[in-house]
C-alpha cells in the first residue's frame, strides 16, 4: 500500500495559461520550452500543448495555452474567466521594451484572481516574466521594476531571453511548478483536454516538420 501511494506522488500534472500583449514574445517562450529551439515568427494562433519533465525525481505533466492577445478582448468576459478557471498557474509576460505590456501585468493579476475561486487570492499561482532582455539597448522597463511588482503582488519574477536562453525559460515553467506545488496543486486529475492537448501537439509538430 505504502509503494503504491508513493508512486501517485511521483506524477503531476498541471494546466498552465501563457498570458501577455501582442508581441511580447509568449509563443517564443513556450516554443522555447518545448523545442529548445527559438523561432521568431507566429501567427494568431490559440494553442495547447502538453510537455513532460522530471523535477526532483518527480513526473511533472503540463499542458500550456497559449492565448492569443486580441485589443477586442475583455478580461471580465466569461470566456476569459473560463480560462481562467482551467488554469492551475499562470505565466504572464511582457516585453522589457515595451513599458505597455508591462502595465497590462499588474491588471491581468488582479483579474485572475478576482475570477479564480479563491480563498486567499495572493495564493494563485502566478509567475511574471520580463522577456527580451537581450534586447537591453532598446530596454524602456527596469528589472528592479518588475521585481517590485512581483514583491508586492506575491508572485515570482523572471527576467529571460527567449531568443538566446533556453534554461531561464526552463527556470521560470520550474519556478510556477514551485508555486503550484507549494499551493497544493498536485493532485493528478482529468482534465477532458487530452484530444485537444494531442492534436494541437501533432500540428505543431508537422508544421516543423513542414518548415525545416
Amino acid at each position: 500500500m505504502e509503494r503504491r501511494g508513493a508512486a501517485v506522488s511521483l506524477s503531476m500534472e498541471a494546466n498552465i495559461v501563457v498570458l501577455g500583449t501582442e508581441s511580447v514574445g509568449k509563443s517564443a517562450l513556450t516554443v522555447r520550452l518545448l523545442t529548445r529551439r527559438f523561432i521568431g515568427e507566429y501567427g494568431d494562433i490559440e494553442s495547447i500543448y502538453s510537455h513532460s519533465f522530471v523535477v526532483d525525481g518527480r513526473e511533472i505533466t503540463l499542458n500550456i495555452w497559449d492565448l492569443p492577445y486580441s485589443e477586442d478582448s475583455s478580461m471580465k468576459t466569461s470566456l476569459f474567466e473560463k480560462k481562467v478557471q482551467w488554469a492551475d498557474g499562470y505565466i504572464l509576460v511582457y516585453s522589457i521594451c515595451d513599458r505597455a505590456s508591462f502595465n497590462s501585468v499588474n491588471r491581468l493579476i488582479q483579474a485572475i484572481r478576482s475570477a479564480k475561486d479563491y480563498l486567499n487570492a495572493d495564493k494563485v499561482p502566478i509567475v511574471i516574466v520580463g522577456n527580451k532582455r537581450d534586447l537591453h539597448h532598446r530596454r524602456t522597463v527596469l528589472s528592479e521594476e518588475g521585481r517590485l511588482l512581483a514583491l508586492n503582488t506575491h508572485c515570482h519574477f523572471y527576467e529571460v531571453s527567449a531568443a538566446e536562453n533556453y534554461h531561464s525559460v526552463l527556470m521560470a515553467f520550474h519556478g510556477l511548478v514551485d508555486r503550484m506545488k507549494d499551493g497544493k496543486l498536485t493532485a493528478k486529475r482529468p482534465l477532458g483536454l487530452k484530444g485537444i492537448v494531442k492534436s494541437m501537439s501533432a500540428v505543431f509538430a508537422r508544421r516543423r516538420m513542414d518548415s525545416i
